[in-house]
């Protein structure tokens, strides 16, 4: 697999879909693409995996695609439903034997300060979660293959110990990711572009100086949440006209709430609408 290829980990609003509670079609639908767990995605792309996003749902997210090993996780932003599951690393720690490699900007890093602030206490607990924070902004910057990292020993009631890796790559695979600055609202976020696809998730602007990141697209993944205008994300008509814009050849439709169809009748009508052009993503669809 020489391009990327992405793989939707979740394709839901913050409260997923069904929503608990909720009795509406969508809701109780028995379409599998139907269910909706948060936002988060997952590229393998030269031999690398590299997940956006590790909300509330990325335990069961890896359990679900059998993954034991990430290079890296992108943060979009600091919301809990692209944050909340950070803690469940402490697996890949104990499996894969490697701390997480965590890519984020410095407003999100202060943000894990806080709500996780065991991970980065001077004496931990023993287990947390092991983490390398890599500090980025809106330039383009390279994931590495993590087999150059240095190994965790782990010590009963001690945690873990660093091991220095004797054979480690001296030329290592990496890849080039490209940020996307957006805003959610008036909170500044980052989309990411992959070779050929870009994932943009949780925004409601696109500054125009961003769109000539976006030219050339196979891909594009862009979110709405509902038909009427909202603060904080893109309606569906913003959406389909931003979509027109960039020009990429298909374009993908996450974050969804429960206010749209059924996904069969969704994406019949948005074929009718766009010429097949744009469609409605779902958990476990993978694109190249």
């Amino acid at each position: 697999m020489n391009g990327p290829q992405l793989t939707f980990f979740g394709t839901g609003t913050s409260l997923g879909v069904p929503i608990n509670g909720c009795h509406c079609p969508v809701c109780t639908s028995t379409d599998s693409r139907d269910k909706r767990l948060r936002a988060s995605a997952l590229v393998r792309w030269n031999g690398l995996s590299i997940l956006v996003d590790a909300g509330p749902d990325f335990r069961m997210q890896l359990l679900r695609h059998d993954i034991g090993h990430l290079d890296a996780i992108l943060l979009t932003h600091n919301h809990k439903d692209h944050t909340g599951g950070l803690d469940d690393v402490r697996a890949l720690n104990y499996v894969d034997r490697r701390a997480m490699e965590i890519y984020c900007e410095q407003r999100v890093l202060d943000y894990l300060k806080i709500d996780y602030g065991y991970a980065f206490a001077e004496k931990k607990y023993p287990g947390a979660p092991e983490w390398h924070i890599h500090l980025i902004d809106d330039r383009p910057f390279r994931v590495f293959d993590t087999r150059q990292a240095p190994v965790l020993e782990w010590v009963h009631d001690v945690g873990y110990r660093y091991q220095p890796l004797e054979d480690a790559p001296s030329d290592p695979d990496s890849v080039e990711v490209i940020p996307i600055r957006g805003y959610h609202d008036q909170m500044p976020v980052l989309g990411f572009r992959f070779g050929d696809i870009a994932y943009i998730t949780d925004m409601s602007r696109l500054p125009e100086e961003e769109l000539t990141k976006l030219h050339g697209l196979r891909h594009l993944t862009l979110n709405t949440v509902s038909y009427k205008p909202h603060h904080s994300h893109f309606s569906l008509d913003e959406a389909i006209a931003l979509s027109e814009r960039i020009g990429a050849e298909h374009t993908w439709l996450t974050h969804l709430s429960h206010t749209f169809p059924r996904h069969a009748e969704f994406a019949a009508m948005l074929s009718e609408r766009t010429g097949g052009r744009v469609q409605p993503a779902y958990d476990g669809l993978t694109i190249e």
